[in-house]
């Protein structure tokens, strides 16, 4: 079964059409604060990876979900070491992107924003040299100064949030104070699990792939506990032949 019911010219990839999908997945409108949305795959026994990478969790539907999280976005979060394990670059503009964001009133591309304690992104790195938009590192005042200054002669827009961890709270308050207030969070699960620890997650987008994988792969969150399990709303579901793709709200949101 299939909720929402699918449109009468349904996207074969999703079921429903584009611009059902983008009202689903669309953040609230008049936002006074930051909205982070988090997105993330996982096996159905609780796999994030398949060989270190989520690329093998994924599908055409998911990969729509996931290009469509980014449309939607001031900014794109994503941990150090997940930019890194995916090989992560500049957001480019493709053709349905630029029209989608200019109808939204959306910059053309969002930059992307990393966390990173101890600035461990290199100054020739693709975030860097492969982009349009700057990317912002939010880092610590424990990292060395020569890595902070080097990226920001790289041209990245250095944000220093927190002395030894990054204060995730201060993080999301730099961003604001940019106007990027549409935050599509990318993982990885330590990331997220810092999110949830802090009560900063507003949307759950979660699919899970028909695979049993075994091993020892990770969880898509893993960090402190918080001092309460935070409750989420279901707000839709859809299916694309095995996966199911799941949006979850903040309870009460």
């Amino acid at each position: 079964m299939l909720w929402p019911p699918p449109s009468p010219s349904p996207d074969p990839a999703t079921g429903i059409t584009d611009a059902e999908l983008e009202r689903l997945y669309d953040y609230p409108s008049g936002l006074d604060r930051p909205w982070v949305q988090v997105n993330f795959v996982s096996s159905v026994d609780g796999a994030v990876t398949v060989g270190g990478k989520s690329r093998g969790l994924g599908n055409p539907a998911d990969k729509k979900v996931f290009g469509l999280g980014r449309d939607l976005a001031d900014v794109v979060l994503v941990g150090a070491g997940t930019a890194l394990i995916e090989g992560y670059q500049g957001i480019k503009a493709g053709e349905v992107r630029r029209e989608r964001r200019a109808r939204l009133g959306l910059a053309e591309v969002p930059p992307i924003a990393v966390v990173t304690a101890r600035c461990s992104i290199e100054p020739t790195s693709p975030l860097l040299t492969d982009t349009s938009v700057p990317p912002i590192i939010l880092t610590t005042s424990s990292a060395p100064v020569s890595r902070r200054d080097a990226l920001a002669a790289a041209g990245a827009d250095v944000v220093v949030a927190g002395e030894d961890a990054v204060d995730l709270r201060a993080a999301l308050r730099a961003l604001d104070s940019r106007g990027l207030r549409r935050v599509d969070c990318e993982g990885g699960p330590t990331l997220f699990g810092a999110l949830i620890a802090d009560d900063l997650v507003d949307v759950l987008c979660v699919t899970f792939a028909p695979l049993l994988t075994g091993g020892d792969a990770g969880r898509i969150a893993v960090g402190p506990l918080p001092a309460a399990p935070r409750d989420l709303e279901l707000a839709s579901i859809l299916r694309y032949e095995s996966a199911l793709l799941l949006r979850y709200v903040r309870a009460g949101a």
